[in-house]
């Protein structure tokens, strides 16, 4: 399993997420027989939200995170030309 240094937990097929950490990222592996992936979502004190309605494979996941991240550090950025009744 991860660490909260990385930002995301994998929890694979067979294991229990000992320690969470609230808004952490979690991917939890799903079993074979029902097509595999990756149930991804967050961490809070009373629930798990599913972040994606559907299981995305581990690279999709990261993929997903990575965009997550670059839109969360922009999203302060302001335009000052932008217009609602163009």
């Amino acid at each position: 399993m991860g660490t909260k240094d990385i930002g995301y937990q994998v929890v694979y097929r067979g294991q229990v997420l000992e320690h969470y950490f609230p808004g952490c990222w979690v991917f939890f592996q799903r079993p074979k027989e029902c097509g595999g992936g990756y149930w991804l979502g967050r961490t809070y004190e009373d629930c798990f939200w599913l972040e994606l309605e559907y299981p995305v494979s581990l690279y999709d996941g990261l993929g997903f995170l990575m965009e997550i991240t670059r839109v969360e550090q922009r999203s302060d950025d302001f335009d000052e030309n932008y217009s609602l009744f163009d």
